[in-house]
């Protein structure tokens, strides 16, 4: 004879409707981590975007490092744009002038800009002339947004470089 009022018919339902909630809130658990790993993949790939921009601009004051005397002449400048010029002299095969070399590299830098930033655009600015000489270097392109309203943000890079003789 059973002294309790709960009879073992009565605890079966219970049991089941202890599993159910606990199924709800292990999956609302496992969306919200799902999402914050998806926020903190388009963070990094941000990041990603930045360092890329600093290393090519990082590269084309090297290169202009090594080809001083067009640098100080003014050869590096380019105006703002979005997709590379047609290469002329392929410096890497064959000798050429400083001349060439200077608009080969530019080539260079476009080309690796164009195919590694969403929407890139990007100019160099001789902004002192003469020995020495100082480059301003912008790389620009678009970042997805976080907002589907959006086409996205554009984010910019800017180095400043100064070359001598």
């Amino acid at each position: 004879m059973h002294t309790s009022g709960y009879s073992k018919n009565s605890q079966r339902g219970f049991s089941m409707i202890e599993i159910l909630v606990t199924l709800v809130i292990t999956a609302t658990a496992l969306l919200g981590t799902a999402g914050l790993q998806l926020y903190a993949m388009r963070m990094n790939q941000g990041g990603q975007f930045r360092t890329q921009a600093v290393f090519l601009a990082s590269d084309i004051a090297e290169r202009m490092e090594a080809n001083k005397q067009e640098a100080v002449n003014g050869s590096y400048v380019l105006a703002n744009t979005t997709t590379p010029d047609a290469l002329s002299t392929a410096c890497s095969a064959n000798a050429c002038s400083s001349a060439n070399l200077a608009i080969y590299d530019l080539n260079q830098w476009g080309n690796s800009v164009a195919t590694q930033l969403p929407q890139p655009s990007w100019q160099i600015t001789q902004t002192t002339t003469g020995n020495p000489s100082t480059y301003s270097i912008v790389v620009r392109w678009t970042d997805r947004s976080t907002d589907k309203a959006s086409h996205g943000e554009t984010f910019s890079y800017t180095a400043t470089r100064t070359i001598g003789i």
